[in-house]
């Protein structure tokens, strides 16, 4: 049992994992020898054996029933590819059963070899069948199939053995038989059920990518604008998403559920449209969706589905890099409120939202401080962070001081899945070590029951789903584990011996904070939230506004971000620059010189609002920069306007003025908020004075005087004229060959429009 204190460790990475078999194979080689299944042969070295045993490749496709009874036939199918550039002759196919293996770190450590190791690999089993391939050419492929009692197996007590499939042969350059290609996996055997069980709680992540922009139609509805449609693939059948949901309605699990994700896959049941270059074109997976949220709303109907902060920030970015930007904290909390509420409008489940989940389990006091304080008391660490030096598997649940838990994941497990699964070899493989990992803790502490979680990566492949699957169907007998839902596991007894002390940040992976987002991503989401609160005090219906822009901020801190910088970038980018956009639909015009002629007039400033709902609360100010020569609103040095303007219409606000001297004045007018904030450009323009002086006045009122008596004069004349006309007129009438005036006096008026020119109001 002393070796088990190993499991508690770091976790392989894949990397690692390699580099743990490279040194397996360093460390190993002086033990290889010459294994001879033919005539006589001289020795091989051990490079010769590492080398050879590795001439064939062994991949184990299927292997039922994975955890077999007594009863059973054991049934393992697979495939042998020659790897070398030469043919390999009287081939065997064997099955290799070891001892009882005593640790988990033992497990870890056979998982990590290659090639045939003589004294750790066990030997053929005696009598049982095999498959012979007299001839396998060089690049070629052999399918094979291999059954077996599982009596005959030499299983003798409940544990977990070493399996192997092996192939031995010759080549032109090893004519003594020896093995070439062998393939290891694990048997685990547990007959009877154990007196106490250990309680798995399997997580079941339902998390995509952000899909929605923060553009919306002009529609009452207010339809959404989609990045692009690539999530009806995820939702289609077959999909991964349609999947996890397929696959998981009939497990024991826990749903951990992004509530961005049913945000955007309600909005695509209705009217959608999705970003084409510089214009936009209808959804059209209406039923898709639909489909998806149905088949959700079923599967999770008697199961327990936590809720992550909306949108799935990340946590750990927000510690290590926003934290002291403002606004960021308080972001968090608005998207821990908002995902209760969509999930039961959505679902129509009350979820619960008492659970943070750093990326991977990697926690340090800064990320456990910005995980608890939007409300969350349960944080979901990692065992290869929370690291214990027991000779066993403690129970996840531990106290960590300040009301907070945090829950503990097995590492080991929880990692399984990782990887490619889409080879069916590398599934099985991963399947036969979760369930002999999974054995291998209750046998730690046989007399101890103890509660371990699994929580896998947050968007598992279809093939890392359906293995997962596979798996935890593999313990649906509970002969060694019963299933727990995360609240209950989160509640559980904590083990006493097991560590309470936060990892320091020294500690924190470096490959995680490499992938965070950059201080600056904080800095941009700061500059929208600003704008976005300073725009929506001047309008009429500001929750069509703040929601979409709102929900887009959350998604701009993301944890599916990691590994897309660039990405994200232009996501922030594109919400800043549209709501930019939308600030200046509502704008001052611009305006040409005024000419003033007199001591006062009205100058009119002109506000159009090109938005599709009405602003308010703001104050028109207009400011001339020679307050002596033009003064506004009987000598006030600013003047202000209250602006209430209704959507797509413009308004002109009146100005008085009162001129002292000749000259030109510069104004400004700018628009501000009611609390005193610039809104917009200021717009600047120039009102000419020129005063009237009383000598002008004078000669204007003598020329005057002057067209009044020439129009006297004219009357007189044209009245005189017309009595003699009428006396003339009637001589004519005596004499009938007169003739009469054949034009008009004058002319007709012009009904042309007087040139144009901008005017101040008198």
């Amino acid at each position: 049992m002393a070796e088990a204190a190993d499991n508690q460790g770091t976790v392989p990475s894949p990397a690692r994992r390699w580099l743990r078999r490279a040194a397996s194979l360093v460390v190993g080689a002086p033990l290889l020898a010459g294994l001879l299944l033919g005539p006589a042969a001289p020795p091989a070295t051990a490079a010769d054996e590492a080398a050879g045993s590795r001439t064939v490749s062994v991949s184990l496709d299927t292997l039922t029933p994975t955890a077999p009874l007594e009863s059973d036939t054991l049934t393992i199918s697979g495939t042998v590819t020659n790897q070398s550039k030469q043919a390999v002759t009287d081939a065997t196919v064997e099955l290799r059963v070891g001892p009882r293996m005593t640790s988990r770190s033992e497990i870890d450590q056979v998982s990590g070899r290659t090639g045939f190791r003589p004294g750790s690999d066990p030997a053929a089993l005696g009598g049982a069948p095999t498959v012979k391939i007299p001839l396998l050419a060089a690049g070629l492929s052999k399918e094979f199939r291999l059954s077996v009692p599982v009596s005959k197996l030499g299983l003798e007590d409940a544990g977990v053995y070493q399996l192997g499939v092996s192939l031995s042969g010759r080549t032109v350059t090893q004519p003594g038989g020896r093995i070439l290609g062998i393939e290891r996996t694990f048997l685990p055997y547990q007959p009877e059920a154990t007196e106490k069980k250990t309680q798995l709680t399997a997580l079941w992540p339902l998390v995509s990518s952000a899909h929605v922009s923060a553009e919306t139609g002009s529609d009452d509805q207010q339809t959404p604008v989609f990045e692009n449609d690539e999530l009806a693939a995820e939702l289609a059948p077959g999909g991964r998403l349609e999947q996890m949901v397929a696959l998981g309605k009939d497990l024991p699990v826990t749903w951990v559920i992004d509530p961005d994700l049913l945000a955007t896959v309600d909005a695509m049941t209705g009217s959608y449209r999705v970003k084409a270059g510089t214009d936009t074109v209808p959804g059209r997976n209406q039923a898709i969706a639909e489909r998806w949220l149905d088949s959700l709303e079923k599967a999770v109907a008697d199961s327990k589905v936590v809720a992550l902060p909306f949108a799935d920030p990340d946590i750990a970015s927000l510690a290590h890099r926003g934290k002291d930007v403002p606004g960021s904290l308080s972001h968090l909390q608005l998207a821990t409120e908002l995902a209760a509420r969509t999930v039961e409008t959505t679902l129509h489940v009350t979820p619960s939202t008492d659970f943070s989940w750093p990326v991977d389990g990697a926690v340090d006091p800064s990320i456990m401080d910005v995980a608890t304080s939007a409300g969350a008391h349960k944080v979901i660490a990692r065992s290869d962070s929370f690291q214990d030096d027991l000779p066993y598997t403690p129970t996840a649940a531990r106290p960590i001081g300040g009301g907070t838990t945090a829950i503990v994941s097995d590492a080991y497990l929880s990692t399984a899945f990782e990887g490619d699964m889409v080879r069916t070899g590398s599934s099985t493989l991963a399947v036969q070590e979760f369930l002999a990992q999974s054995l291998a803790v209750t046998l730690e502490q046989p007399d101890q029951q103890r509660s371990v979680v699994v929580a896998p990566q947050r968007m598992l492949t279809t093939a890392q789903a359906q293995s997962m699957a596979t798996a935890l169907h593999g313990l649906a007998a509970q002969r060694w584990t019963q299933p727990l839902d995360l609240i209950a596991a989160a509640a559980a007894k904590p083990d006493p011996d097991a560590t309470t002390k936060v990892p320091s940040a020294s500690r924190y992976p470096q490959e995680l904070r490499k992938q965070e987002l950059p201080a600056v991503a904080f800095r941009d989401m700061k500059a929208t939230r600003d704008e976005l609160d300073d725009f929506k005090v001047i309008l009429t219906q500001p929750d069509r506004v703040v929601t979409p822009f709102g929900n887009a901020i959350s998604r701009e801190m993301s944890t599916s971000w990691r590994g897309e910088g660039p990405s994200a970038s232009l996501y922030r980018i594109g919400v800043l620059n549209y709501l930019r956009g939308l600030t200046k639909e509502v704008e001052l015009i611009d305006k040409s010189d005024l000419m003033l002629s007199g001591r006062s007039a009205t100058i009119p400033v002109t506000v159009q609002n090109r938005l599709l709902q009405g602003v308010d609360h703001l104050v028109l100010r207009l400011t001339p920069a020679n307050k002596t020569r033009l003064q506004l609103d009987d000598g006030a040095p600013v003047a202000e306007r209250p602006v209430k303007i209704n959507g797509g219409h413009s308004q002109s606000v009146k100005f008085t003025a009162s001129a002292n001297a000749n000259g030109p004045v510069p104004m400004t007018a700018q628009l501000f908020t009611e609390d005193g904030k610039p809104y917009g450009e200021p717009m600047t323009f120039t009102v000419k004075v020129s005063e009237i002086t009383s000598t002008v006045m004078l000669v204007l009122a003598g020329g005057v005087l002057l067209l009044v008596l020439a129009g006297v004069r004219m009357y007189t004349q044209r009245k005189r004229a017309a009595a003699r006309n009428a006396e003339v007129e009637a001589a004519e009438d005596d004499d009938p060959e007169q003739p009469s005036d054949p034009t008009p006096d004058t002319g007709p008026e012009s009904g042309n429009p007087s040139g144009a020119s901008e005017k101040v109001d008198r």
